[in-house]
């Protein structure tokens, strides 16, 4: 099946401003933010510590020959492509590996009607990027509290933040006009994240939700803990909800293993960020309050307990294919399974998120298969949720350096997408998504300097993503429609 794409398209007019989510935004003109990834320590993208034997034992072939196995699994896109007809994504991939192809949109980006049509065409989901983060649900007010209002949780009447839905359903009210219009061609959404160290505000965890204050008991953190979830639950999900049955999933705990340690994020990953912060890239508040996983556990309980029954529930985190830290996500993972049970009284998690972002030489393939099957043996389904690539080392974004960037892009998307494919064949393992973090390669994350993992570091231009700033799909793009 083909559809027709626009092209002759004018260069973006619109500049958007990412934001790591530290610090105070004037209402009515936010920024929009990065996912927030480590802002102080240096993501491990190398996959130094990766079983690459045990790898290519699970893949069952090098990385040379599987480039040129599997019916040109590799090969390059054909060169008589129609520039004009593109092979739908989203069907591609259902027929290839059985699942969703979605990608990551911000409220500034769903209002580029460029970009909003290369979603409906090509995509059947997408993540909101920014808008339902806990600081945008608080309206970004991260230096203090927005103002409180009283709320009833179990019999007991609890002091609560307002909360601002106005962001998230600027994009959702979009979704559903078009979802209501095209019922043939629906898109279904995933959300992103409940419980997270960073882009939650200091407040949120001290006496009276003012950071100047000491930091809350553990029984005090769980009432708000389970509020928080509720709230979020019941108005996008609940049955009373406009949005009922329009997400399909939500990730409920992000980034709570730590890449130096390969265990649970503390508050003080990194000694030179304060906890006074306004809000943290290293370290983590959720720890200091409560010295354990017990709000992990506590928070899957509660997505339970009022996420509706074919809401996925899921656990995300990045550098997933380092081996050091791999351990500690299965211990998370397992941690949570164990405490499996009916709603109300266990938790329930139903895939890993693993998210992608990797670069022109790390992971290797075999690492990205192995790291699949691996967290499947504990939770079934595995899916990659943020995908994008970052450029090769000296990359400087001329015309020549283009090409030449793009072919390789292009075969480095495509062993990773067999890998996939490859892993999903296996017992007891199901891939069931790919999301790709952002659409056209002018929106990405990675074009601002960022000290976030995975960031861009070194203020070089980026191409990370399936279409160019013309909103045309690049080599990449045909590696998943093959």
């Amino acid at each position: 099946m083909k559809k027709r794409l626009l092209s002759g398209i004018t260069a973006l007019l619109l500049a958007v401003t990412l934001f790591s989510g530290c610090g105070e935004s004037p209402a009515g003109n936010q920024p929009e933010e990065t996912d927030g990834k480590e802002t102080t320590e240096t993501a491990d993208q190398s996959g130094e510590g990766s079983p690459e034997k045990d790898g290519q034992e699970a893949g069952g072939e090098t990385e040379e020959n599987a480039s040129a196995s599997g019916e040109n699994e590799t090969a390059e896109a054909e060169t008589d492509q129609d520039p004009e007809e593109v092979p739908i994504l989203k069907d591609a991939v259902m027929e290839n590996l059985g699942c969703r192809v979605g990608a990551a949109l911000t409220l500034g980006e769903i209002q580029d009607e460029k970009v909003w049509n290369i979603v409906t065409t090509y995509f059947n989901a997408f993540t909101i990027g920014n808008e339902l983060k806990p600081d945008a649900m608080f309206g970004y007010s991260n230096g203090r509290c927005p103002g409180t209002e009283e709320a009833e949780l179990n019999g007991e009447t609890l002091t609560v933040p307002k909360m601002d839905y106005s962001r998230a359903e600027a994009i959702l009210d979009k979704v559903l006009e078009w979802n209501q219009a095209n019922p043939e061609n629906e898109l279904k959404v995933r959300g992103h994240v409940l419980v997270w160290h960073s882009q939650t505000p200091e407040w949120f965890f001290h006496v009276d939700y003012d950071k100047n204050k000491d930091y809350v008991d553990k029984d005090t953190m769980n009432k708000r803990l389970e509020w928080y979830i509720r709230t979020m639950l019941t108005h996008f999900t609940g049955e009373d909800s406009k949005y009922k049955g329009l997400f399909y999933g939500w990730d409920v705990v992000n980034e709570a293993i730590s890449d130096g340690t390969g265990t649970y994020r503390s508050d003080h990953e990194n000694p030179d960020e304060p906890l006074s912060n306004d809000t943290h890239g290293s370290n983590s508040s959720w720890w200091h309050v409560y010295e354990s996983n017990e709000f992990i556990i506590n928070a899957f309980i509660y997505a339970n307990k009022y996420a509706p029954a074919d809401l996925e529930l899921y656990y995300n985190d990045y550098n997933e294919c380092n081996f050091n830290k791999q351990q500690g996500i299965i211990e998370l993972l397992q941690a949570v399974k164990d405490r499996e049970g009916e709603p109300g009284e266990g938790t329930r998690i139903d895939a890993m998120g693993m998210q992608g972002h990797y670069n022109m030489s790390s992971p290797s393939w075999t690492d990205v298969g192995t790291a699949v099957e691996r967290y499947a043996k504990v939770v079934g389904n595995v899916q990659i949720t943020e995908f994008d690539m970052k450029a090769s080392d000296g990359y400087d974004g001329s015309d020549e350096a283009k090409e030449e960037e793009f072919k390789k892009q292009a075969d480095r998307y495509g062993l990773i997408y067999y890998a996939l494919k490859n892993a999903n064949k296996k017992e007891g393992v199901n891939v069931t998504g790919i999301t790709f973090w952002g659409t056209v390669d002018h929106y990405s994350w990675l074009q601002s300097r960022s000290d976030v993992g995975g960031g861009n570091t070194e203020e070089l231009p980026e191409c990370p993503l399936l279409f160019d700033e013309n909103y045309e799909p690049k080599p990449a793009y045909y590696k998943f429609t093959e």
